[in-house]
């Protein structure tokens, strides 16, 4: 683990641990939602254990303003959200229509954003955005164009692991989302830097390394977390990240067979214990 020579702050920090996502049906064979669960019934449900989401559905079609708002309405008015950016804004971009994308998304989260409720909204880009002259070009016009709203990135591809990029991030107040993931060549790394004295993110994907070299989404994604694995995690990089900002977002995406909440809880648990405020 790297990190940047920075400021320590009190450790005051609120961390928030939720999972990537809550609407799927394997979670009720799994026991995480009772059996026949419906979809409009799951949000409520999860909200009595976690009290933040990672919004997915939002990376596959653009949010629309009166159903988010519905949607919202389905959680206490404490719980909050972080949202993925839309597709066509990271890896289906059209060079002549991607700002009015971005006007689009803008409108369709405004919901959350007025009542407070969205901490992030995440730009996941894939694993061939590089960092080359049109990369960085991009970038820095997609975070101009998404100015004013609470932004973190999250890269997939090791050439962005830079200090310069890092810098960059923090001086616009980004912040840089920190991943689990397995340790594959052109990755990008596990790091520990903090950019956002507001915010720090991680995204614990699973460390299935054969599933990632298949490609295959299901196979990805399928992984349950040792408890020393997470223990590692809490007594290390999050100390070490909590240290440094006001508020953390904790999102397991290892969701395929209900392994997530599993994980999130267990994670939770491990940082009450060593008295961190978690939600």
């Amino acid at each position: 683990m790297n990190n940047l020579d920075q400021k320590v702050r009190s450790p005051a920090c609120r961390i928030f641990v939720g999972t990537s996502g809550y609407s799927y049906a394997e979670w009720a064979e799994a026991g995480f939602y009772p059996p026949g669960a419906k979809a409009g019934e799951m949000l409520p449900l999860y909200a009595r254990q976690f009290g933040i989401t990672e919004l997915n559905f939002t990376w596959y079609q653009m949010p629309k303003s009166q159903a988010i708002e519905r949607m919202a309405r389905l959680a206490p008015p404490a719980f909050r959200f972080t949202a993925k950016l839309t597709r066509t804004l990271t890896h289906e971009v059209d060079p002549g229509q991607w700002r009015g994308q971005a006007a689009l998304y803008r409108e369709g989260i405004a919901p959350l954003v007025q009542s407070g409720q969205l901490l992030a909204l995440l730009l996941q880009f894939p694993p061939g955005f590089i960092r080359d002259p049109a990369g960085r070009r991009y970038l820095a016009e997609l975070l101009e164009a998404l100015d004013g709203l609470p932004l973190a990135v999250e890269f997939r591809h090791v050439s962005w692991a830079a200090d310069r990029v890092f810098a960059e991030l923090e001086r616009r107040r980004a912040t840089l989302v920190a991943v689990d993931a397995p340790e594959l060549p052109g990755l990008f790394p596990k790091l520990d830097v903090v950019t956002n004295p507001d915010l720090f993110y991680i995204r614990f994907h699973g460390r299935n390394a054969r599933g990632w070299r298949s490609g295959n989404m299901q196979k990805q994604f399928d992984y349950d977390y040792r408890n020393d694995e997470l223990r590692e995690w809490a007594d290390g990089p999050i100390a070490r990240m909590a240290a440094r900002a006001a508020q953390g977002l904790l999102f397991f995406n290892n969701h395929v067979r209900g392994q997530a909440p599993r994980n999130a809880a267990q994670l939770q648990r491990l940082l009450s214990e060593r008295g961190w405020a978690t939600s």
